[in-house]
């Protein structure tokens, strides 16, 4: 299918360890577009900092046609990248991204790619979406960015998708502003993609749903211990804000997950720092006051109860 003065070009930048699944959720929507519309409404080209090839999360490689040379001013480049984001940006591809921004590339971020373009100082102001695994990290190393816990930011300068399926979600609402929704349709019949989301859709299934929690009361404690996390408050404060009393929490709490608020509260704290842990530079103390613990020791301690080895223990291990 040749390409007409109408084809949009997309440029998908792959970064070292990038998601797989979000990738090819990210392009399929692009190929099928043009299979039923019977024009060739998009191209595409690859491109990764070699310019030869691209290794993704579960090491497969891919070949690439381009390695970081300028593209015309008005294309597209979405930036796909994995867990890894932080080791696997570089100073010149985070140079890179400034440059063709400067000169009119139309930028977007898949999966923890908003990461590297906040880190390149192009998101400040401006809402985006990110995987939820990095939303911890991602609030404390950048609170000029709105991040919107949402699958997909359209409405922003700068496009951004959370991961996997939410590309799809993403690149069908830009077809559907750039061709119709009648196109947009045809491309997730095609894909058998039968629950698309807006992009107020949630990226983690509902608590309800996730616990199995019959209980509305315990949904709400739960969710502001969530709130509270960096200033964690008193059962009797979440029996308060759930419309029970503290005895009625605790019940509760034994009767459907088998714990008391407390300890939930505690584990549900020692995730994040964990989080932060993996995904951030901060120092152990700041990751500590950031889970609420106003004492080194003791958020040692507890971390140590829950996961076998201290803080410092665990960054060694990973970093080795």
């Amino acid at each position: 299918m040749a390409a007409d003065a109408g084809t949009e070009h997309i440029a998908f930048l792959l970064v070292e360890d990038f998601s797989h699944i979000a990738f090819a959720c990210a392009i399929e929507p692009l190929r099928i577009a043009n299979l039923v519309s019977g024009r060739a409404l998009y191209r595409w080209s690859l491109a990764s900092e070699d310019g030869r090839t691209a290794i993704c999360s579960h090491r497969s490689a891919i070949l690439v046609d381009r390695g970081l040379e300028p593209l015309p001013a008005g294309d597209r480049l979405f930036l796909i990248s994995g867990i890894h984001v932080r080791e696997r940006v570089t100073p010149r591809l985070m140079a890179h991204l400034r440059r063709e921004q400067r000169r009119g590339v139309r930028l977007g971020a898949i999966c923890s790619g908003a990461y590297a373009l906040a880190m390149a100082g192009l998101l400040d102001g401006q809402a985006c979406a990110i995987h939820w695994e990095f939303h911890d990290a991602f609030t404390e190393a950048f609170p000029d960015v709105v991040l919107r816990r949402s699958v997909f930011v359209a409405d922003a300068p700068i496009p951004t998708a959370s991961g996997g399926p939410a590309a799809t979600d993403l690149m069908l609402h830009l077809i559907a502003r750039a061709h119709g929704a009648d196109i947009a349709t045809a491309v997730a019949d095609q894909m058998v993609y039968t629950a698309v989301r807006g992009d107020d859709g949630a990226q983690r299934i509902s608590l309800g749903a996730r616990l199995g929690l019959p209980s509305e009361a315990v949904r709400r404690a739960i969710r502001a211990m969530e709130a509270h996390v960096e200033d964690p408050v008193s059962t009797a404060d979440l029996a308060a804000q759930a419309g029970i009393s503290a005895r009625q929490l605790e019940r509760l709490f034994g009767k459907h997950l088998h714990c008391s608020p407390k300890k939930y509260y505690m584990d549900l704290r020692l995730q994040r720092a964990r989080n932060l842990l993996m995904q951030t530079d901060m120092g152990i103390s700041e990751v500590a006051l950031a889970c609420g613990f106003s004492s080194g020791a003791h958020f040692a301690r507890a971390y140590r109860q829950t996961y076998g080895v201290g803080p410092a223990e665990f960054r060694a291990i990973r970093a080795r």
